[in-house]
This record gives C-alpha cells, sequence and structure tokens, in this order.
C-alpha cells in the first residue's frame, strides 16, 4: 500500500498533472488566460500523430501476435457493454430521462484519447514498459459505445430519436481524431522503427512539453464548463461521473488479466475503460440523439471525469496495475 500511495503522489505532482490544475483553477477564478483556438488545434493534432505513430511502431516491432489479438477483442467488448452498466447506474442515482442517460452511457463507453496520451506520458516518465499496439486498442473502443447507447434507446421506445443512417456512420467512422489516429498507426506500423528514428526529434523529444501546454488548455476548458453549467448536474450525477471510471477500470483490470497484458499494459486497458468521450461521442450524439442534454453529458465527460483522471485516476490506475499485474515486458 506504501507504494501504491507513493507512485500516486509522484504521479499527482507531475508536470501534467500540475499544467490541467493551473487551468482549471484560472478557469475557475474567472481569469482571461487563454489559448488561441487554433493552437489548441494545432497542439491536439500533433499529439494524436505522435502517439498513433509511436503506437504503430511499437507493433512493426512486436509484431502482431495472440495477446495482441485478444486486447483488440477485449477492448471492442469492455466498449459494448460498458454502457449498459452506465446506464443502470444512472438510473440508480439520478432521475435523467431515458435519452440522456443513453447519451452519458454512450460516453463511458468510448474513449478519451487525451487522458489516454497523458497516461502513457506518465508510464514513461515512471519508465514503466507498455505494449505499442494499446493505441489500436483505444481506437477500436472509440465507436462501439454509441452502437450500445441507440440499442438501449430503441429498446426503451423512446422517442425523439435519431436514426443509424449513412451520416451518422460517417460521423462515426470519420471523425477527425479516429482518422488521425488510425492513420498515424498505419503509417508507424508500416515504415517501423526507421521511421520513428527519422522524426524522432519531431514526435518524442517535444511531446512532454506539448502535453503540459493543451491539458492547460483542457483545464481551462473543463473549468469554465463548471462554471457555466452549475445547477444543471445534480449530485448524483457527479457522483456517477467519480464513481462510474472506478467501474470502468476494475472491468478495464479483469480484461488485462485475461489477456495477460504487462503492468503498462494493464495501467492503459484501465484508464481507457475509465474515460469518458468528449469528442466523437458528442458529435454522433448531436445526430442520433438530438434531444439529449449536451450541458449533462458534456459536464459530466470534460468537468467532472476528465480531471478526476488526470489528478486521482490515472496515478491509481498506475499504481494498481504495477502492483497487481505480473509480467515482464
Amino acid at each position: 500500500m506504501a507504494d501504491i500511495l507513493s507512485l500516486a503522489t509522484t504521479n499527482l505532482i507531475s508536470p501534467i498533472i500540475l499544467s490541467f490544475v493551473l487551468g482549471l483553477v484560472a478557469a475557475l477564478a474567472r481569469s482571461d488566460l487563454t489559448i488561441p483556438e487554433a493552437v489548441a488545434k494545432g497542439m491536439s493534432i500533433y499529439l494524436l500523430f505522435a502517439i498513433g505513430f509511436k503506437g504503430g511502431a511499437g507493433v512493426a516491432t512486436h509484431g502482431v501476435d495472440a495477446t495482441l489479438i485478444a486486447t483488440l477483442v477485449a477492448a471492442l467488448i469492455l466498449s459494448f457493454a460498458l454502457p449498459f452498466i452506465a446506464f443502470a447506474l444512472l438510473g440508480a442515482m439520478t432521475r435523467l430521462g431515458t435519452l440522456d442517460r443513453a447519451a452519458v452511457a454512450a460516453h463511458y463507453g468510448s474513449i478519451s484519447i487525451v487522458t489516454f496520451v497523458a497516461a502513457t506520458s506518465v508510464l514513461e516518465s515512471q519508465g514503466i514498459f507498455s505494449e505499442g499496439y494499446m493505441v489500436a486498442a483505444a481506437a477500436v473502443m472509440e465507436a462501439p459505445a454509441i452502437l450500445s447507447a441507440l440499442w438501449i434507446v430503441a429498446r426503451s421506445g423512446a422517442k425523439g430519436t435519431g436514426t443509424m443512417d449513412a451520416g451518422l456512420y460517417r460521423e462515426i467512422l470519420l471523425n477527425g481524431s479516429i482518422v488521425l489516429l488510425v492513420g498515424s498507426f498505419i503509417i508507424g506500423m508500416v515504415t517501423g522503427e526507421e521511421g520513428l528514428a527519422t522524426i524522432a526529434p519531431f514526435i518524442i523529444a517535444p511531446f512532454q512539453g506539448v502535453l503540459c501546454l493543451f491539458l492547460l488548455d483542457m483545464g481551462l476548458v473543463a473549468g469554465r464548463g463548471l462554471r457555466e453549467t452549475r445547477g444543471e448536474v445534480g449530485p448524483g450525477a457527479v457522483v456517477f461521473g467519480i464513481l462510474m471510471p472506478l467501474i470502468g477500470s476494475i472491468f478495464g483490470l479483469a480484461a488485462a488479466f485475461l489477456v495477460g497484458l504487462s503492468p503498462g499494459g494493464a495501467a492503459l486497458l484501465m484508464t481507457l475503460s475509465a474515460s469518458a468521450s468528449y469528442i466523437a461521442v458528442p458529435a454522433a450524439m448531436r445526430v442520433a440523439l438530438p434531444e439529449a442534454k449536451p450541458s449533462i453529458y458534456l459536464t459530466l465527460s470534460l468537468g467532472v471525469t476528465f480531471p478526476f483522471n488526470l489528478a486521482i485516476g490515472i496515478p491509481l490506475y498506475t499504481a494498481l496495475a504495477t502492483a497487481l499485474v505480473g509480467g515482464a515486458p
């Protein structure tokens, strides 16, 4: 237990976590600190490309094997299953209607790629090995939760829902973050370690600094969201936004045990299972469930779960995975 607390404390005072806290505090204090939208967009493109490319190069080195395939299958199942747990939990803890519960549940079956990037950075700073192909697991977990949420709504007979048409499929599958992540992953896999060495000064050395600035901006966004949507989300929903990541991480840990991932890989699968989307799923919900309230699902995913995972979740998942999961790189 002492080792777990020590690792968690070390992670909590890392530059990336403290950068997010700075942005959050600045926004809540109504500071005029801002990062231009174009700069924030550029940083997100850089981070997605870097993590995808490094993951693809890792697969090229590792090779395709049974563990990789089992990991992708486990990730797919987790993304399909977690919305059902979230939907039931919301029913017990809140008075939200079916559409809002389903929309929120979709976010908690999908993933936050920024949370995943932050977790990989924490692992690297601790010198903890993780499988490069976990970025492929992240890509696999983006969309299935949306289908689960729509199935829940269809079974409930709720009115006012969108339809699963070609436009929605395009929104899901061609979302910019998914395209960039998968595309850079393929480039890294094709070019391998030689390709990584060629552009290492661009995607390795500056990575930590760019991530700190990006999380500063995310802290500002989260803080403004919390300030502006006060009263829209009740205490039961806020507790859900903290409890659901913990439940998801337990399922991720169990899957990591079954698959045979390294401690670092287990920490990343726990993080993916605990995170909540605020990019791909909100875009899909606007089309599929237009009557669901963005003020609820965005506040929970970005304003509650995202900061919880950065400040407490990632250190906790890393510490637990390191302490409980055996195996070596």
